[in-house]
């Protein structure tokens, strides 16, 4: 089931109801399942994502909880054979590490647990969570209109959204305006780990001079996310939260929202932004 597309919807039955009259149709929708995360064999994670790119997401995780700092330190990442319930075979994972990365599996697991809706929450501390990585360095542009026109390419890109209306995208770009790849998720932040894992394997790392674009708003753990990744530039189609632009700003990333049409709003950093 990991990566095919059809996994990530269901066709269910409804009844929909228009003024008076009633309907029993068929619909479809965005699957959403639970992820356990292993290392070692212990339980680190459970997120509730859309099965689909399961690998890349957990080497994504990976990357942007700062298990790693490093890609190279993930040996492997594979599906769990040997599950004690049958049922969950497939959502089950287990990541493999260099054998000289140390890892506090006690931490990990009361610091890192997680939801699909929530990145922070399971953090010991706002502090901890705000000390993710060093601030982002880097002196290129990009045009605004480049900019602009990143969240309709996204939105093109999204396969399973066109289908169910019910999920987050993300997206990476590279400085020409060029899209590299697409991941899909019930969840907004593992949609961007699914792509942290694409982009760990698949370009050089780290990419230091790429754009990360999101469907939706931009809260403060897709912000933590990019800076863990070093991604310096942040595009949304909606609002961003106060405490992701506080952190934008204290970690160099530019934080561009309310994008649409011939609009934006450069919230932090705007050096990077350019009239051409």
């Amino acid at each position: 089931m990991d990566d095919a597309d059809d996994a990530g919807s269901k066709t269910i039955e409804r009844d929909q109801w228009i003024g008076p009259a009633c309907t029993h149709t068929a619909d479809v929708v965005a699957r959403e399942e639970p992820l356990e995360l292993r290392i070692a064999g212990v339980p680190i994670a459970v997120v509730m994502r859309t099965p689909g790119h399961d690998l890349e997401l957990a080497r994504g995780f990976a990357i942007t909880e700062r298990i790693v700092d490093d890609p190279r330190h993930v040996i492997a990442v594979r599906h769990c054979d040997r599950v004690e319930d049958p049922d969950a075979e497939d959502n089950v994972i287990q990541i493999f590490l260099d054998p000289q990365i140390e890892v506090d599996l006690a931490r990990l697991r009361r610091n890192v647990f997680t939801t699909s809706s929530c990145g922070v929450c399971g953090k010991a501390s706002i502090s901890a969570a705000m000390g993710v990585a060093p601030p982002i360095v880097s002196r290129w542009t990009i045009p605004i209109d480049t900019l602009r026109a990143m969240p309709d390419r996204l939105r093109e890109g999204q396969a399973i959204f066109e289908r169910t209306g019910g999920l987050h995208g993300a997206a990476l770009f590279e400085r020409d305006g060029r899209m590299l790849a697409v991941r899909e998720d019930v969840g907004r932040h593992n949609a961007v780990d699914k792509l942290v894992g694409w982009a760990a394997q698949c370009i050089a790392w780290p990419p230091g001079e790429h754009v990360l674009a999101v469907s939706g708003r931009v809260s403060f753990e897709i912000v933590q996310k990019a800076v863990a990744a070093r991604i310096p530039v942040i595009v949304a189609v909606s609002a961003p939260s106060s405490l992701a632009i506080e952190f934008a700003h204290k970690s160099g990333v530019t934080l561009v929202a309310f994008v649409r049409s011939d609009r934006a709003g450069v919230y932090a950093h705007s050096d990077r932004v350019t009239a051409t």
